[in-house]
């Protein structure tokens, strides 16, 4: 019973970036409550793994770096608010060891991102986006933003499972 409660807590980790990269590209917004909701759920998950206090600060620690970073990049007009939010709750939940991965994906990911908006928002492609004012069409739209999120969500996912929570599992 213990193990189930245990992969349910887990889980909330990748359904609430999942969800913050879903919004990020279809509004360009990233709600407060979902990096919020990683933050407070984040203490539960540690405890029900049984991680000790030492490496709770350290992840505590990661995120809080990750927080500076992010407000960093917000600051030169980076990445949106709501990514550098995203960025460090996430940076809390995956601790030091896999950082590195996190950063070098997250930064791949981003560029792959920036090229494949630069290519759909190309003139040689727009003939053939859909007209209207959906979602999609504001992804394709030249000149908007690039949804950072997505970059950061993928990052995030493919550093989870060298986490200090899923090793603790």
């Amino acid at each position: 019973m213990i193990h189930i409660l245990q992969t349910a807590l887990l889980l909330i980790f990748p359904v609430l970036v999942i969800g913050a990269a879903l919004r990020d590209a279809t509004s360009y917004t990233i709600p407060n409550w979902l990096s919020l909701a990683l933050v407070a759920a984040f203490p539960v998950a540690a405890l029900a793994m049984g991680l000790p206090l030492s490496a709770i600060g350290l992840n505590a620690a990661v995120g809080a770096v990750a927080l500076v970073a992010g407000m960093g990049m917000f600051a030169l007009g980076w990445i949106g608010g709501g990514d550098a939010k995203l960025f460090a709750a996430a940076a809390l939940w995956l601790g030091l060891a896999p950082a590195m991965t996190y950063l070098a994906v997250t930064g791949v990911a981003g560029g792959a991102l920036a090229v494949g908006l630069l290519g759909l928002r190309s003139s040689y492609v727009q003939p053939f986006v859909p007209a209207g004012t959906g979602w999609f069409a504001r992804l394709a739209k030249p000149g908007e933003n690039v949804p950072y999120g997505v970059a950061i969500a993928v990052g995030a996912l493919a550093a989870f499972p060298a986490s200090t929570l899923v090793a603790h599992l």
